[in-house]
């Protein structure tokens, strides 16, 4: 055999058994290769789950609702909203999550909810319902007056939203209760940042306050507290003829009131009785609701 015939039976030979042993490496390494298979084993097996109808779905929900099981309830409802989307157990779903959510305590996630289902379903029989949980969610989470009413300013524009857009809807009645109350609340808190100011003597920063509760707020229980410090406030101002002009309205739409007696006699101390400006702003404020 010549020598070059030699070299290329040898080039061969190496071939083949480079060949042979990279076909050996998967198997030498399988136990490695197994490890490195996510779909390997049991642990992953495809299961092909049974389809349940949207009926079935939503009659747990409400059965665990029943049971006050309000988280299991609101993932039975939002279930129904992903897997049959656009269909009107969703629409069904999505309410009833809003109000799960809400009976369970979880204001904010109820408010989203509702806020959702009235974007999408404005024109529906429920859509006032989706508000009133929403207004009901923020009404829930009002704090003392100590505190910021922003959630009570919320509750209030919704509730107003119902009235003014579905009056003849189940949810107006209380709507109209819950209007007041959240007013009397925002009065309240102006009130009390008013005495604060006064009490330091920053009279102007006291009027501002006192001021809101009169624009905004006269039907509350507050006012009558608010044209007495108003007239303290001007008082210490030196503005008497708006002092006399808040006492003598306070006077005429509250002639009983103890908080009219106050002005009266701190008016008097100091040798004036009450009298109304027509051009005052506070005669204004009350001929524009009809009080004087």
């Amino acid at each position: 055999m010549s020598a070059k015939t030699s070299f290329r039976s040898a080039v061969r030979v190496s071939a083949r058994a480079s060949l042979f042993g990279l076909a050996l490496l998967p198997l030498a390494g399988c136990s490695t290769f197994e490890n490195l298979n996510p779909f390997a084993g049991e642990k992953y097996e495809t299961k092909i789950l049974p389809d349940v109808p949207a009926d079935d779905i939503y009659n747990q929900g409400v059965a665990r609702l029943q049971n006050k099981d309000t988280e299991g309830a609101t993932k039975k409802f939002g279930q129904l909203e992903k897997d049959f989307a656009y269909s009107d157990y969703a629409r069904k779903g999505l309410l009833m999550q809003t109000y799960a959510q809400y009976q369970g305590g979880s204001y904010d996630d109820a408010i989203e909810s509702g806020a959702r289902y009235y974007k999408l379903y404005p024109n529906t029989p429920d859509a006032p319902y989706a508000l009133y949980l929403q207004a009901m969610s923020y009404y829930s989470q009002v704090p003392d007056i100590s505190r910021d009413q922003a959630q009570a300013g919320k509750a209030l524009a919704l509730f107003e939203e119902i009235v003014t857009k579905y009056p003849n809807s189940e949810y107006a009645n209380d709507s109209k209760y819950k209007i007041q109350v959240t007013r009397d609340q925002l009065a309240g808190k102006e009130m009390s940042v008013g005495r604060f100011y006064l009490a330091r003597k920053n009279y102007t920063a006291a009027i501002n306050r006192f001021r809101e509760v009169l624009a905004k707020y006269q039907t509350t229980r507050h006012t009558e507290e608010a044209l007495m410090r108003l007239t303290e406030a001007y008082m210490g101002l030196g503005i008497t003829d708006e002092a006399q002009t808040a006492a003598a309205i306070l006077g005429h739409n509250f002639p009983d009131s103890e908080w009219y007696k106050d002005s009266f006699a701190l008016l008097k101390d100091n040798g004036l009785e009450p009298h109304e400006n027509q051009d005052s702003w506070i005669s204004k404020a009350f001929r524009k609701i009809g009080l004087t």
